[in-house]
């Protein structure tokens, strides 16, 4: 099958548009008022592109690594400190579950409702 024909009409339609945005110079406002385009449109198809040209097959929703830090708390005994974000800090002590902290990672990492 040759390379176009694996995308839908719709696919190879804003695949060509981004492309001549690209070459245009123009800015994306400029160029999608040229063409009748809608602006969110365009950013919408210009990031799905993207994301299917991306190489290999991992999944795009891992989490990114994070620092770990392990620090002795107050009481002499040695804990894990995971910064899981602006404002979230996991202090796992030794001996701790390991399926419990994953089921909690999974809950923090899952998008809110």
């Amino acid at each position: 099958m040759a390379r176009g024909e694996r995308y839908s009409g719709k696919e190879r339609f804003w695949r060509d548009m981004v492309r001549r945005w690209r070459q245009s110079g123009q800015t994306v406002r400029a160029f999608c008022a040229e063409h009748s385009l809608s602006e969110p449109s365009f950013y919408s198809w210009r990031r799905v592109i993207a994301e299917r040209d991306q190489p290999g097959d991992a999944p795009k929703d891992l989490p990114a690594f994070v620092p770990v830090r392990v620090a002795p708390d107050s009481a002499a005994t040695s804990v894990l400190e995971v910064v899981a974000g602006p404002g979230r800090v996991i202090r796992v002590p030794l001996g701790f579950d390991a399926a419990t902290l994953r089921s909690l990672l999974a809950v923090l990492e899952a998008p809110p409702c």
